[in-house]
């Protein structure tokens, strides 16, 4: 998974960097390739690796609960993952890599441990939290966010039969992904922030409030967007994918392409103060990444969703100066992606690590916290088990019939 992950990283910057550099080239021609490329990535999707769309992060949760993981966990689905997300990056559209290393780390774990004596505890839970762990480990560079991700988000608890396992695989993936890519912090460091005094605790109810409602509105959107276009996304998958990839190219039009892609670019922009103040580009990257997700094509929404909060946290900060910008950048990225996917120990040690702030520690755990119970409010389900469920419950009608 180390080593997997570590040219997916590598290959996912070259497709987002020669989509950009195409786009900024010729402006008007994604408008008609961007569409045909996600309609032809869906047919792929269908045709060769069914059980491979979106994040992948459902997939290996549902997996956990279902008797044929073989369907959805695989080495040709996790190959899938990975030529199918480098294509969706290539087209423009608002996916992130880490969400599939998840599914990829899931499956190849399972399918290589058929073929070793492991105890019957560790093939039916353990191998799919160890890979997922690790490929959340490898992906953002983010060991302790691994385990974390493994224990709240895809297990919901903390198994002492399996917890060795995830623990080895996360420390395996990451220092073979440190040895590669070297020992780097995702976003890097801000430094100079002070979290000291008033303004700070005004911060987080900010950040923490107006992150969770957005982050719970669209994980909202998407829940429910998935769930009304299911029914025709079986009878006319291509259809979809092309209206949905028309909708990403016009907002990604109107965006300049800056909704495009990843997001870690203009995340790190945003961080760094580096680039021009664009108060529509949360709004921008939030469509871009829903109709994306739309789609069928796989992809995942964790990198696209921590750009969208960078560019929250810099509209609040703008907008309610109540504490220094960097601040409320880093706060309002951790609310909105706890607000998105509701594991807020998760979303708090993500971003702890990627950006190497160890100050900030009780600012940002509350943000993410009072952002999970924002994000209720208006999602009173997590995003991704109640995407699991799909999977679920299609197996089982399956094997009812």
């Amino acid at each position: 998974m180390g080593l997997i992950c570590a040219l997916f990283a590598e290959l996912a910057e070259l497709a987002n960097h020669q989509f950009l550099q195409f786009a900024h080239s010729n402006p008007l021609l994604p408008l008609v390739i961007t569409p045909l490329a996600l309609t032809a990535i869906a047919w792929l999707t269908v045709k060769f690796f069914p059980g491979s769309q979106g994040s992948g992060i459902p997939q290996a949760i549902a997996a956990l609960e279902m008797r044929s993981k073989s369907k959805i966990l695989s080495i040709r689905i996790a190959l899938g993952k990975v030529l199918l997300t480098l294509l969706g990056l290539s087209a423009g559209a608002s996916i992130g890599r880490e969400g599939p290393s998840v599914h990829i780390g899931a499956s190849i774990m399972f399918s290589l441990g058929r073929y070793a004596r492991f105890p019957p505890h560790y093939m039916e839970r353990g191998l799919i939290l160890a890979g997922g762990a690790a490929g959340v480990a490898a992906a953002f560079n983010t060991p302790l966010a691994g385990i974390m991700f493994a224990i709240e988000e895809m297990s919901r608890s903390f198994e002492s039969r399996t917890n060795g396992i995830v623990i080895t695989a996360v420390v395996i993936a990451g220092v073979t992904a440190m040895a590669i890519l070297g020992n780097y912090h995702y976003f890097g460091s801000v430094t100079n922030i002070s979290a000291a005094g008033i303004e700070s605790w005004l911060a987080v109810l900010v950040c923490g409030i107006a992150g969770g409602l957005l982050g719970g509105t669209f994980a909202n959107l998407l829940i429910k967007g998935s769930q009304k276009i299911a029914p025709l996304a079986r009878r006319t998958p291509l259809r979809i994918a092309f209206f949905a990839g028309l909708a990403l190219a016009i907002i990604a039009f109107i965006s300049d392409y800056s909704a495009s892609g990843t997001g870690y670019i203009e995340a790190k922009a945003i961080i760094a103060h580096s680039g021009e103040f664009d108060p529509w580009y949360p709004i921008n990257k939030m469509s871009a990444t829903l109709a994306s997700y739309l789609s069928g094509i796989p992809g995942g929404i964790f990198a696209p969703s921590l750009a969208a909060g960078a560019g929250v946290g810099a509209n609040l900060g703008h907008w309610l100066p109540v504490a220094p910008l960097s601040l409320m950048i880093l706060l309002g990225m951790v609310g909105y992606f706890s607000g998105v996917v509701q594991s807020p120990l998760t979303a708090f040690v993500i971003v702890v690590e990627m950006t190497a702030e160890r100050d900030l520690i009780l600012p940002l755990l509350a943000t993410s916290f009072l952002a999970y119970g924002s994000s209720h409010l208006v999602c009173p389900r997590p995003i991704y088990h109640t995407l699991a469920q799909a999977f679920i419950n299609a197996n089982d009608e399956k094997r009812t019939i």
